[in-house]
C-alpha cells in the first residue's frame, strides 16, 4: 500500500551553509543502497525531508532492510503522499491507512499534525482534534493518549500531505562519505569489524590492511577476513582490503628481540605499513580495534609505544567499550559468528607466555636496533608484495 518512504535525519538537520552537501550524500548513498533491490525507486529531497518513491512493483522487505544500512538515516517511515484534496478526502485516507495497516485497532492513540504549509485553512490543533473525532468513529475500540500513545498519526500538510504512522529505525551517524578517509587494521577477531563499522557511522569511508603469516595462518584465515570485510561492506560501500604477507618480518622479530616485547614490537611495524598505504590511498588516519586493557597490547602504556612510531592520527572507536559492549554490535552487524570462527590470525601465532604490559618505549627502541640489518628490506618485501582484494557490498 506505500509508494513512498519518508526518510528522517538527525544531525544533518544543525548543519549550516554546507547542510545541502551532507543531504547529497545521504541521497546519492540511498540510490546507491537501492540499485539491487527490485523495483524502481526515485530519491528526492523537498523542504528538508528526503522521500524514496517507488514505482510500480517492488520488494518492500528489502527495501526497508537496505535503508536500514544507510548511515545518516535517523528513521525509516512507510509514508502516503496525497494531494489537497480537502479536509473530508483528508479524514478518509486517514482512516483508510489505519485499517490496513493495524488489524486490532484495541490501542490508544493520538494525531500529531504539523502544518508546513501556512496556507492550509485549519492550523494543527484543529486538525489534530477533528481528525481524530474522525479516528473514534470509525474506530470507537480505539482510545485517545495524547501522553503515551501506542500509535502517533502523523499528518504533515506539505506541498503533498504525508501521512504516516510507523517509524522504522535507521542506522543514525552521518552519511558515508562525508567526513574523509581511513585505513581499517583487520584481523578475523570480533572487534576490529566493529570499530570499521563505528568510525564508518560518522561518514568515514574506509579501506583495509591484514597481515597474513602464512603458513601459520591458513587460506582459511584470509579467507576468514575476507568475509568479514564483505559483511562490513553492507554499511560502509567498497573496500579495498590490502593483504601483507607478514610471516618474514614477525619471524625476524621472534629470532632478534625479547619474547615478552613481541608484540608491541610486532604492532608498531603493523602500523607503520598500515600507514604506508593510508598515505598512499590518501587516507587520514588509522583505525584499530583496541579497547584500554582488553589485552597486554592495549594497555595505556603499550597504546603509546604503538602509538609513536605513526604521523597519522590513530582513531580507536572502541576505545571504552567493554567486551559485551563489541559483542552486541558485532551481533547487529552479522559479523560475530564469522569472526569466532577457529581461524588463528597473525597477532595470536607468536604470543610470549608473559607478554609486557607496561613496555618502557626507550627498551622497545633499543631491542629494534638488533633488526636494523633487515628489517627495511623485510619491510619494503612485504610491501612491494601486497595483494590487493576489492571486497564489494553483500546484497542488501
Amino acid at each position: 500500500m506505500y509508494s513512498a518512504f519518508l526518510i528522517k535525519y538527525a544531525e544533518i538537520a544543525i548543519k549550516g551553509k554546507n547542510r545541502y552537501l551532507f543531504e547529497d550524500a545521504l541521497v546519492s548513498n540511498i540510490k546507491y543502497k537501492l540499485r539491487n533491490v527490485d523495483g524502481e525507486f526515485l530519491v528526492r529531497k523537498e523542504q528538508g525531508r528526503v522521500y524514496v518513491e517507488t514505482s510500480g512493483e517492488y520488494d518492500y522487505e528489502d527495501t526497508v532492510e537496505a535503508l536500514k544500512k544507510v548511515f545518516g538515516i535517523t528513521g525509516i517511515c512507510p509514508v502516503i503522499l496525497t494531494e489537497d484534496e480537502g479536509f473530508d478526502k483528508l479524514c478518509e485516507t486517514v482512516i483508510k491507512h489505519i485499517d490496513a495497516t493495524y488489524k486490532d485497532k484495541n490501542f490508544t492513540f493520538k494525531v500529531n499534525a504539523r502544518r508546513a504549509r501556512k496556507n492550509y485553512p485549519l492550523n494543527s490543533m484543529e486538525i489534530n482534534a477533528l481528525v481524530g473525532e474522525k479516528v473514534l468513529d470509525a474506530f470507537p475500540e480505539m482510545k485517545v493518549d495524547v501522553h503515551k500513545p501506542d500509535v502517533v498519526i502523523n499528518i504533515e500538510i506539505r506541498k503533498q500531505i504525508n501521512i504516516y504512522s510507523v517509524e522504522i529505525p535507521g542506522a543514525k551517524g552521518m552519511p558515508l562519505g562525508t567526513a574523509g578517509k581511513a585505513m581499517l587494521l583487520l584481523s578475523g577477531g570480533i572487534d576490529s569489524p566493529v570499530a570499521g563499522y563505528m568510525v564508518s557511522k560518522r561518514g568515514v569511508t574506509i579501506e583495509a590492511t591484514y597481515f597474513h603469516a602464512p603458513p601459520y595462518t591458513s587460506e582459511r584465515a584470509k579467507q576468514k577476513v575476507v568475509d568479514l570485510a564483505k559483511k562490513m561492506s553492507r554499511y560502509t560501500g567498497k573496500i579495498n582490503l590490502n593483504v601483507v604477507n607478514f610471516t618474514d618480518i614477525q619471524l625476524y622479530i621472534y629470532e632478534k628481540c625479547p619474547h615478552e616485547q613481541l608484540t608491541i614490537i610486532m604492532r608498531r611495524y603493523m602500523m607503520k605499513i598500515a600507514e604506508h598505504f593510508a598515505k598512499e590511498s590518501g587516507c587520514l588516519g588509522l583505525v584499530t580495534g583496541e579497547s584500554i586493557g582488553q589485552v597486554a597490547s592495549q594497555t595505556m602504556q603499550s597504546l603509546v609505544a604503538t602509538n609513536e612510531v605513526c604521523e597519522l592520527p590513530v582513531y580507536r572507536p572502541l576505545i571504552a567499550f567493554d567486551k559485551q559492549d563489541i559483542i552486541e554490535v558485532a551481533d547487529k552487524i552479522d559479523t560475530y559468528e564469522t569472526s569466532i570462527l577457529p581461524f588463528e590470525d597473525c597477532c595470536t601465532i607468536f604470543v610470549a607466555k608473559h607478554p609486557v604490559t607496561k613496555p618502557n618505549l626507550s627498551y622497545i627502541k633499543k631491542s629494534e636496533l638488533k633488526l636494523t640489518e633487515k628489517i627495511q628490506e623485510l619491510v619494503k618485501e612485504a610491501i612491494d608484495t601486497v595483494e590487493v582484494i576489492k571486497v564489494e557490498p553483500e546484497e542488501i
